[in-house]
């Protein structure tokens, strides 16, 4: 029986931000008996065949000292302050470095409390059915994180600077852009008032 992943595939997990809206590290804040940022690399590990990768900038060595999978790769990116692009091109970089031959790879934000190893699944899944360069995640009538990109478009990705991220390609690329849908995907955690909601009210937003 075939691989039923077999196209080589990274997830690239963001979480080089600095909180400033929280004011305190989001990627550490406690949630299921662990952190944001550790269900979201939990997650992302149970997926079958992938490499997953986190991208560090901010309070990293606060941060990597609670990353204890040995599966895991971490990179630093110390020009965290020029945006989610910094990150992207840090993190898809780090990824091709290790192997050129991934075939796509999937960018995840690590303050989606909802996200699980399913909506990593169903993207891979939904780009080998569809055949689209772009499978996104859809919620609240947008297409959003986390999101696959198929080899086609790393240069592009590669090319992105300041606070452009991956939906300028999404919406540049619109014909080739699949989705799946996920669920509470809307829900994330930028304030106080945001993880107060999903402590004690499930997310609601």
């Amino acid at each position: 029986m075939r691989d039923k992943f077999q196209n080589k595939t990274g997830i690239i997990i963001l979480a080089a931000g600095n909180s400033s809206r929280l004011g305190r590290p989001k990627q550490l804040l406690e949630y299921k008996e662990s952190t944001l940022l550790k269900n979201t690399i939990s997650e992302a590990l149970k997926v079958e065949n992938v490499f997953v990768l986190v991208v560090t900038g901010a309070n990293h060595e606060t941060i990597e000292k609670e990353l204890n999978f040995p599966q895991l790769r971490i990179c630093l990116n110390t020009d965290w302050q020029n945006g989610m692009s910094s990150s992207i091109v840090k993190g898809l970089s780090e990824l091709l470095n290790l192997n050129p031959d991934y075939e796509q790879c999937i960018f995840a934000v690590c303050d989606q409390p909802f996200v699980t190893s399913s909506i990593f699944e169903n993207l891979i899944k939904e780009h080998q059915i569809t055949q689209k360069g772009i499978v996104a995640s859809a919620y609240s009538e947008t297409l959003g994180t986390p999101v696959l990109f198929h080899k086609k478009y790393f240069k592009e990705l590669l090319d992105l600077k300041g606070q452009e991220g991956a939906k300028k390609l999404i919406k540049k690329y619109s014909e080739d852009t699949a989705s799946i849908s996920f669920e509470k995907g809307n829900i994330d955690i930028d304030t106080e008032e945001d993880y107060f909601k999903l402590i004690f009210k499930g997310g609601a937003k």
